[in-house]
């Protein structure tokens, strides 16, 4: 674990969410106004270092500090002598405190369910740690040469910068991954809160809706993909929409909040506007107003992620290519309505209720996105439903438009979940974490509507018992299924080659590598680079000449490629499983028999997965 990268992460945010809401009426509360100043600060950060490569100046680590910490010593010389320490503690301040512990408490889940196996789950976080050790030493999301990857260019990059910024300051891209996601995710209890209570204007309901969020199956997992730096920023945003009723200069913090969290993710950044513009309609419409500064705010981010980073991209590889890329049109599907995911299909009534015995209990849920409401908090949303109906005239209110716009969202989502047969349709599976979000806004109300039927018959002690009952209530049937899932032992990816008994002993030699060997080694291989990278050791997979040398050099002489290796400084060579996949079994015995037999490469490790030698 590296403290200094975990601290600087805190002075970053904490120092460019201080700059942009320097010029805006902040919350009177202290705990609320620094905390969401990490929020808005960790929405600037990427849409700063996308500025910075626009502009060709190295996305650095040092630079990042510089910045960061310009407006808030500014501030501090200035007014030194007005500041002064605040002690009292509110109601308010005990609810923040609350669900600061929530917080830790989901941090500690995923983040011991990150590091409960030694290895990157699945195939996505590979890649992503090949994007990260890119940014982290070229400093820059623009690609240097032909040879790409998956994550960058024109995939939307702030994911990849954010981690590889902060790898500059440890040696740890597998740390890094596996701990900063795990906080962002956690992060999201955090924003979520104080989103909820502006929304609301309730504090209680901020928090219960909170404690829904941390304990429903749907929202989120561990899982290493840029969706966990996209959705927390949804609550960042949407904060500042809420604030724009006390200081119409928030509409231009909204505006640059919104930035990264259209450069993120391809998915879940057009959920977010579409967020945004229902959100947008439902208010507009409920309040009779235009709504100008909501609007600008909107305008705003589109045009700043279009100028930094989508307008770059279509000029580099044209519209139609940047749609291929991003797997929004395909070849027989030339259409951006109809995205399908992986893992869509057609859901029952027990995905949603999340019962013991399905899998959503059992801790085989999806990894990347969990399914999964609990039968608690769907009865709940039911409540908050009935009694949204037969108080309907109470909507009118302007205090109530939240309701309406809660619901809205949960129409929107509850169709983006169940979408896979419709022809308008965004990765549906995706969709299950967005759906979680109405979910729990709306479940807090159902809850506070019984508290209060239950409060009018039998008084504070029948209000304080429904609240105990529903709290232990969501834990059993919402909170326990997402630990399972969260804390399981997840697979390694499908890429890796397994014997006939589910076993891959491929793997088992990359994990000595990871433990034996020091970090950065550098090794080669002819076959796949990730998991070298992903496990601390180094290969240059974006350079040209390893590039063309993996292809070709497979057949080149004993001598050739023993005086290529030393000549490009390798330490080691691997031969594995995917090298005999790749090249055929007979090809590889064959190099392995003159790679044995040159006494220039010493073996070092060995099994029936992989062969480890190091180039003396």
């Amino acid at each position: 674990m590296s403290f200094l990268t975990i601290m600087l992460f805190f002075v970053y945010t904490f120092g460019l969410g201080f700059a942009v809401t320097s010029f805006v009426k902040n919350s009177d509360n202290f705990l609320e106004r620094n905390l969401m100043r990490m929020g808005f600060g960790l929405a600037l950060l990427p849409f700063l270092g996308l500025i910075l490569n626009l502009l060709r100046i190295p996305i650095d680590w040092k630079v990042m500090l510089v910045l960061s910490l310009i407006c808030p010593l500014y501030y501090l010389i200035k007014n030194k002598s007005q500041i002064k320490p605040r002690f009292a503690i509110t109601k308010t301040d005990l609810s923040i405190l609350a669900m600061l512990v929530i917080f830790l408490i989901n941090l500690y889940i995923y983040g011991s369910g990150a590091f409960s196996y030694p290895y990157l789950e699945d195939d996505d976080p590979w890649s992503h740690a090949m994007g990260v050790k890119y940014v982290s030493i070229e400093k820059t999301v623009f690609q240097k040469t032909s040879v790409g990857f998956h994550y960058m260019d024109p995939y939307p990059p702030t994911y990849e910068l954010l981690m590889g910024l902060l790898h500059q300051t440890n040696d740890s891209v597998h740390w890094t991954l596996k701990f900063f996601n795990a906080l962002l995710v956690s992060l999201s209890i955090i924003f979520f809160y104080f989103f909820v209570k502006e929304f609301t204007q309730n504090k209680n309901k901020a928090l219960l809706a909170s404690f829904a969020l941390a304990s429903i199956p749907a929202f989120m997992s561990h899982f290493i993909w840029s969706i966990s730096l996209t959705v927390p920023l949804y609550f960042v945003a949407f904060y500042a929409l809420e604030r724009i009723k006390y200081d119409k200069k928030w509409w231009i913090v909204a505006g640059l909040a919104m930035v990264t969290a259209l450069t993120s993710s391809p998915t879940h950044s057009t959920y977010f506007g579409l967020f945004f513009v229902f959100y947008l309609l439902a208010k507009m419409i409920m309040e009779r107003s235009i709504m100008v500064y909501h609007v600008l705010a909107g305008i705003a981010g589109v045009f700043l992620s279009f100028i930094f980073w989508w307008l770059p991209m279509v000029l580099k590889h044209g519209f139609y290519g940047v749609l291929t890329t991003l797997g929004i049109i395909a070849p027989g599907r030339e259409s951006a309505l109809g995205v399908g995911g992986t893992g869509d299909r057609l859901y029952t009534l027990s995905d949603f209720l999340c019962q013991p015995g399905t899998n959503c209990y059992n801790g085989i849920n999806a990894i990347n996105n969990p399914v999964g409401i609990g039968i608690v908090l769907s009865a709940l949303t039911i409540i908050a439903l009935i009694f949204l109906f037969l108080r309907y005239k109470d909507l009118l209110n302007k205090e109530n438009n939240w309701l309406i716009v809660a619901f809205v969202w949960l129409v929107f989502t509850f169709y983006a979940v169940n979408a896979a047969k419709m022809p308008i349709k965004i990765s549906p599976f995706r969709a299950w974490m967005l759906l979680a979000i109405p979910v729990c806004i709306l479940s807090a109300e159902g809850a506070f509507n019984l508290m209060n039927v239950s409060k009018k018959s039998i008084g504070n002690i029948g209000k304080y018992a429904v609240l105990v009952i529903l709290i232990i209530g969501i834990y059993f049937t919402s909170m326990q299924p997402k630990i399972a899932v969260n804390t399981a032992q997840w697979p390694p990816g499908a890429f890796w080659t397994f014997n006939e008994r589910g076993q891959s002993e491929e793997l088992v030699g990359y994990l000595w590598l990871k433990d034996n060997l020091p970090k950065g080694a550098k090794i080669f291989t002819f076959a796949n680079n990730a998991p070298i990278i992903g496990f601390d050791k180094f290969t240059c997979h974006w350079c040209e000449d390893v590039n063309s040398f993996q292809k070709n050099g497979f057949n080149k002489s004993i001598d050739d490629t023993y005086n290529w290796l030393k000549g490009k400084d390798y330490g080691y060579i691997v031969i594995d499983g995917q090298t005999a996949r790749k090249f055929g079994v007979n090809e590889t015995n064959k190099k392995l028999q003159d790679i044995t037999a040159f006494n220039k490469f010493k073996p070092v490790f060995q099994n029936n997965g992989m062969l480890l030698f190091q180039i003396i």
